[in-house]
């Protein structure tokens, strides 16, 4: 079985940013455990921007800007990376860093090469160390959590098992740090209950945390739609992904998969991007969308709100107001206004027949 397991900064990190060896050196204890069982292991690890602030003397906390969180990326990355290397090394083991940006998951080919990569280093018995490309990639740092990347990991390498490590022992009917008779939810089989319990977690737990339990919650999403199980627990619990490999009982929250498998491009465009405005459409367009899979025409958009460009991610309403899709748009919001409604024979010249391809849409499950 191959098993993604994503730690994040909260966990792997003191309060001032500070490594903290011990967590990192659990987790290569376990992750050891596994691959001496027989299972193939990726490793998620945020924590290289906090590892920066130390060293770059950020006493004050993460700063906001994406040039700053980018330099302090580019020194603790290698900073984390040392550490990994020296306590799996001292279970015989070897890691190897794996950057990645938004890109890699959208553009097919960026998607090959880096799931060949991913795969060639599991055959040969290296431990992947996966993070955001954090130094270089501001669409990362845009959206930036290590959560939706170890989801998307997940389905690239054709994982089982997504373990979500975090310093809280599950998802809660409420937010505990606020709430004290929040309880824990054991297992998930209903992704409906997800945007209940997202609105109920809270945010980031940490100012060192880019990511909360919401975005746990959707990385579970992503997961779940890509047949992966997923198990949300606590960092610090003994045995953690040893008790997730093997269902045990307690162990925190675990997302069951949906027999139904999304390809990467559709699980990113439906579930990681941001979208940046909406189209509404008519009931015979949402027809075609949902039950033949047809791209959507200009002919049956009836409105749109936002501003956004072509290639930018948009919302899909229907008649009843209610979003079902989400798909990259190939006409800016500038010029929607000249194609709502028209016959593809009577669109003006150079307008695309097609508002939204079909390759480029997701319809939301």
């Amino acid at each position: 079985m191959i098993v993604v397991v994503k730690i994040g900064t909260s966990s792997i990190t003191e309060t001032d940013g500070t490594i903290r060896a011990e967590a990192v050196a659990k987790l290569s204890g376990e992750v050891a455990a596994a691959v001496a069982d027989g299972h193939q292991a990726v490793v998620v690890s945020s924590g290289a921007i906090g590892a920066g602030l130390p060293v770059l003397g950020f006493d004050q906390g993460r700063p906001r800007d994406s040039v700053t969180l980018q330099a302090l990326s580019a020194v603790g990355q290698s900073r984390l990376m040392a550490l990994y290397q020296e306590r799996l090394g001292g279970y015989g083991l070897i890691c190897g860093q794996v950057l990645l940006a938004p890109r890699d998951f959208l553009e097919r080919t960026q998607y090959l090469h880096a799931q060949r990569t991913l795969n060639r280093l599991l055959k040969l018995g290296v431990v992947p160390i996966v993070n955001e490309n954090d130094a270089v990639a501001d669409d990362a740092i845009r959206w930036g959590d290590n959560d939706r990347i170890s989801a998307l990991v997940a389905h690239m390498v054709g994982a089982e098992l997504l373990v979500l490590l975090t310093d809280t022992e599950g998802v809660h009917t409420a937010d505990p740090r606020s709430d004290t008779e929040a309880r824990i939810v054991e297992e998930i089989t209903d992704l409906g209950l997800l945007d209940e319990l997202a609105a109920a977690a809270g945010g980031a737990g940490t100012d060192r945390g880019s990511g909360g339990m919401a975005s746990k919650l959707a990385a579970a999403r992503i997961a779940s739609w890509s047949g992966v199980r997923t198990v949300i627990a606590a960092a610090d619990r003994p045995d953690v992904v040893a008790d997730a490999l093997a269902h045990g009982s307690g162990v925190g929250t675990t997302v069951a998969p949906q027999p139904q498998r999304l390809s990467a491009r559709k699980l990113w465009i439906g579930f990681a991007m941001v979208p940046t405005g909406t189209v509404r459409v008519d009931a015979g367009a949402r027809r075609a969308m949902v039950e033949r899979g047809a791209s959507l025409l200009a002919i049956g958009i009836t409105g749109f709100e936002g501003v956004f460009q072509p290639g930018d991610a948009v919302d899909v309403r229907g008649p009843d107001d209610q979003i079902f899709a989400r798909g990259l748009v190939e006409v800016s919001s500038d010029d929607m206004d000249s194609v709502v409604g028209l016959r593809s024979d009577a669109l003006p010249a150079g307008a695309p027949d097609e508002v939204i391809h079909r390759d480029s849409l997701t319809v939301l499950p």
